[in-house]
């Protein structure tokens, strides 16, 4: 009998993909934990390290709904395969620069551009694929809580190491080893047996596809209202993790290895999350979840915004990880299980636009206000923020869950609704 924490592991590709992916997702925290920290000891600055992020992340907003219909129309592996090829590259490239010596923050802030150029076309072919590795689609949402529970166990792991290769052996060798681990995923990646590709006839220009996609989204209530709650999120909450390198330096007095144990235990706390999500049942009402652990998000933040003594501080951010983890999983997991087919890598680009494109403004955002009211009077701000989200949209979070069904295609000649029950309209 399987065990049901665990379900989609039976499936081979997904196991695969998992595993090499794990590895892959400790370079990569690893390496995102290096550049915030080279950037802050290099400028001093908060205002610098959301500059950065925001290098890092906003590209996948501008190019985010054109890598979503690449996904649509092209061999979703093949894109996937290019995309970890070109952050192999990347990393290489930031490690070599990092052990010459002689760089500059703008340079850093270039490759940064650069992988989230990547990240706008690997995220959708990435998340749409998944469907595709688990042989049981029930056991979608297990899979994506799963996948959630490995990117948290990876930063979990990543900072901490990232944290001790600082103080011992540098940053270059953070870069070195975030490149190494490229080398698991693409090798995952070979090993798949995926279904033959069939490629598609593309009579419609890349802009109408664009157009179909958010027709569709805006045509579906059901999941644009929570990648709509997601995007608010990503702007105004989520981002909190920008000023971890001035409370590890400045209000606990502390060195790289602080900063990579803040990170570890946000990390520990979104891992026990996705666990948790894992665990339950998939008739499970997610709306009450979300609100539920939204709450707990901004209640966590709240608490850990002035809270010097380091050890409570922990459990503070063990709490606000835990509370974060039903942004993103919730949000994948209803747009996974209730999109059309054809549609998924469009709404996918939709999600990653909410997630991944927003918060670099909300990055920017916050640290510039952290420049005006200090780290503590932000973090508390964004604590509170997350409750008042809750309240806007309370009505939606309260209303009963319909059942998962893949909605028809949706064309924007004819602007018809899904065939299955007519949903409320958007507030």
């Amino acid at each position: 009998m399987k065990l049901s924490t665990f379900n989609s592991l039976y499936s081979r590709n997904y196991r695969l993909y998992f595993y090499g992916q794990f590895v892959s997702l400790i370079g990569t925290w690893m390496q995102r934990t290096a550049v915030s920290w080279v950037v802050y000891t290099l400028t001093h600055s908060a205002f610098m390290l959301g500059l950065t992020f925001f290098a890092g992340q906003f590209p996948s907003f501008l190019l985010g709904l054109f890598g979503g219909v690449v996904s649509d129309r092209y061999n979703r592996f093949r894109v996937l395969l290019t995309t970890q090829f070109a952050s192999l590259l990347q990393a290489s490239t930031l490690a070599v620069l990092i052990l010459l010596g002689d760089y500059k923050v703008w340079e850093l802030l270039a490759l940064s551009v650069f992988l989230g150029c990547i990240n706008a076309f690997d995220v959708p072919a990435r998340q749409a694929l998944v469907y595709e590795m688990v042989d049981d689609k029930a056991d979608i949402p297990n899979a994506l809580a799963l996948n959630s529970s490995m990117v948290n166990l990876a930063r979990l792991i990543g900072p901490a190491m990232a944290g001790v290769v600082l103080e011992k052996l540098g940053a270059g060798t953070c870069f070195i080893l975030n490149a190494a681990s490229f080398i698991a995923v693409i090798g995952s990646l070979l090993r798949m047996r995926l279904p033959a590709y069939k490629p598609k006839v593309h009579d419609k220009k890349v802009f109408t596809e664009m157009k179909e996609g958010f027709q569709y989204l805006k045509q579906t209530p059901s999941i644009a209202k929570v990648i709509l709650m997601l995007a608010i999120m990503s702007l105004l909450v989520i981002p909190y993790a920008t000023m971890m390198p001035v409370y590890a330096k400045v209000i606990f007095k502390g060195d790289a290895t602080t900063f990579g144990y803040i990170d570890s235990f946000i990390g520990l706390g979104a891992v026990t999350g996705a666990l948790y999500l894992a665990s339950l049942p998939a008739a499970v009402n997610r709306r009450k979840i979300l609100w539920q652990n939204t709450i707990l998000f901004g209640i966590g933040l709240i608490l850990f915004s002035y809270t010097a003594w380091f050890p409570l501080a922990m459990v503070f951010a063990m709490v606000s990880g835990f509370g974060m983890m039903a942004q993103t999983t919730i949000t994948n997991t209803i747009i996974q299980t209730t999109v059309a087919p054809d549609m998924r890598g469009r709404v996918i680009s939709f999600f990653a636009m909410a997630y991944f494109g927003l918060q670099p403004l909300g990055s920017l955002l916050i640290g510039t206000v952290s420049q005006h009211i200090g780290a503590p009077a932000t973090l508390l701000s964004e604590g509170i923020a997350a409750l008042i989200i809750v309240g806007i949209f309370w009505k939606y979070l309260r209303e009963k869950e319909p059942l998962a069904e893949e909605p028809e295609h949706i064309s924007i000649e004819d602007g018809a609704l899904p065939a299955h029950e007519e949903l409320p309209a958007m507030q």
